[in-house]
């Protein structure tokens, strides 16, 4: 198990999946390394529920970073087809965060699920001594809908093409540019470009236009470990190969000079925000069309096919160590080190 970050796939089967807890007939999807969500069947309705820290990060500004947060937890039921419904959220607060910055956060986070149609159903609120930022509690994100409806994390098949939106470590180096302006070494212009794509990432809504848009086969939105990471997870969850076009892939010149600048590898750095979509190649142009639509920058980065694994321009690849993204925020937080 890593020091920090998700654990690996080796450390999921042999000390989670064996005890999962009593083996019920109504769970039609369960817990799986890499896959962001399961889902109950309740009489014949599909209920798909993700959970994930709630993660404030106050030089953000409370509410940008409310908002910020419930994105994160809201898009991991996203990726089910389903739209978003319900939210069950729970606080360990640090006891330095005042009422008026809570209300700042609650209030952001209300406003974004009231625009998504989130009831926010259940939840604990609380301050508790040794609790501190950024991970603050932790939230559950429901979303009901037919069986039929539920696009399937391993559901990638052989012929369909590899839609990727926005690209790879635009999250990481938005908020780095967004917590540490001065300590990097970048012209400011470039520095409050990167900032503000943060406000940008979406999503929640993303995966709603895509699959209204066509024959969405299957999603996953790239978080640690990156494009490559979750190219493997997908790939892998499918048993499926990859082949992917580096050239293809969505490049933003800003965001690859801060990562020069930082020293962290674009490929393999958390970039929740992106999404990775197999689509029916009959569908890929209406849906890339309909991301565009909407201002989301969304390419074709390659296909799947028959095989295993990820394959980028022809070369075959293993899946990342870790994240590039955690050294250089620990970095960042202690320059002196």
């Amino acid at each position: 198990m890593p020091q920090t970050g998700k654990i690996t796939r080796e450390f999921f089967r042999s000390q989670i999946a064996p005890k999962l807890g009593a083996d019920r007939s109504d769970v039609s999807i369960g817990p799986k390394h890499g896959v962001d969500f399961g889902v109950i069947d309740v009489d014949g309705t599909a209920l798909a529920m993700a959970t994930d820290p709630v993660s404030i990060l106050p030089d953000l500004g409370f509410e940008r970073a409310g908002r910020f947060a419930v994105r994160i937890v809201l898009a991991d039921v996203a990726v089910s087809g389903l739209d978003p419904s319900h939210l069950a959220i729970s606080f360990s607060l640090p006891p330095e965060l005042n009422d008026d910055e809570f209300a700042t956060v609650w209030g952001a986070i209300h406003d974004e699920c009231a625009d998504l149609g989130v009831d926010i159903v259940t939840g604990h609120t609380a301050r508790y001594a040794g609790c501190s930022f950024p991970w603050v509690g932790g939230a559950t994100a429901m979303a009901v809908g037919d069986h039929d409806d539920i696009i399937r994390p391993d559901g990638a098949r052989p012929g369909d093409d590899l839609v990727l939106t926005t690209g790879p470590a635009v999250e990481a180096t938005a908020l780095f540019a967004s917590l540490f302006p001065d300590q990097i070494d970048c012209e400011q212009r470039v520095v409050d470009r990167v900032a503000a794509l943060l406000d940008d990432l979406d999503a929640v809504r993303d995966a709603r236009t895509a699959v209204d848009a066509g024959a969405v086969t299957a999603m996953h939105d790239v978080t640690e470990g990156g494009l490559l990471g979750a190219l493997h997870e997908m790939a892998a969850g499918a048993g499926v190969e990859f082949a992917v076009d580096r050239a293809s892939v969505p490049a933003d010149s800003d965001v690859e000079a801060l990562c020069d600048i930082l020293g962290m590898d674009r490929w393999s750095a958390t970039s929740s925000g992106s999404l990775l979509i197999a689509v029916d190649p009959d569908s890929t142009a209406d849906v890339v069309d309909a991301l565009r639509a909407r201002g989301t920058t969304a390419a074709v980065i390659g296909r799947a096919d028959a095989g295993s694994g990820v394959v980028l321009d022809g070369e075959s690849t293993e899946p990342p160590a870790g994240d590039s993204s955690w050294p250089v925020y620990e970095a960042l937080l202690d320059p002196g080190q």
